[in-house]
């Protein structure tokens, strides 16, 4: 007599089972979808980083060469220092790196020695349960500055050609002479290119 109430029992716990399978099923669309969203953040804010220190590091380079071509006068390194050089725009080598990174970008230079970038995926965050997500692209910025690692002491006398000013960058030192100008400071040596809100490195 008791059998028919266990088959009972059994149908009725089949309704339950079902609604806390399709919950956990949702929950676990819904953290997908939270990943899909976090990841494409992520890929802008790689597309932004790596797009604002290229560009820095391009015209880095461009000072350590206008510094190189004007080593015989002293009087005009303060200003290349200072980013107050003729050097050109490098938001193109920007742009260049965000096509690498599937990803587009908006550069301009942030002062005299920076470029902020602004990265948007080319690519959305796909399908997924919450409406809207197959076109929704990710956007993220970065800040690049370049900062000299340098100082020396321009004087009367070196304003001389054969007497160079002493450069020092963080430790080390050069005593240049016109005569011997084999053994010069890198780029990397001259100037330090970092992300705005990441501690000094050594690009």
């Amino acid at each position: 007599m008791r059998r028919p109430s266990q088959w009972g029992d059994a149908g009725q716990a089949f309704p339950i089972y079902i609604t806390v399978v399709g919950g956990l099923l949702l929950l676990a669309l819904a953290y997908f979808a939270v990943g899909q969203a976090g990841a494409t953040r992520n890929d802008a804010q790689t597309a932004a980083d790596a797009a604002a220190l290229a560009a820095a590091l391009q015209t880095r380079d461009q000072l350590a060469d206008q510094w190189v071509a004007n080593i015989l006068e002293p009087g005009s390194w303060q200003a290349i220092f200072e980013g107050r050089a003729p050097v050109s725009s490098a938001c193109w080598r920007a742009e260049q790196l965000a096509a690498r990174n599937d990803a587009s970008v908006t550069c301009h230079p942030d002062g005299l020695l920076g470029y902020t970038v602004v990265a948007e995926t080319n690519h959305s965050v796909g399908d997924s349960i919450v409406p809207g997500t197959e076109n929704q692209k990710a956007t993220e910025s970065a800040t690049a500055v370049i900062e000299g690692r340098c100082s020396f002491e321009v004087s009367a006398e070196n304003m001389d050609e054969a007497e160079l000013p002493s450069l020092r960058c963080e430790g080390k030192q050069w005593d240049l002479t016109a005569n011997d100008l084999t053994d010069l400071p890198q780029p990397e040596d001259l100037f330090d290119v970092h992300l705005a809100d990441s501690p000094a490195s050594d690009e």
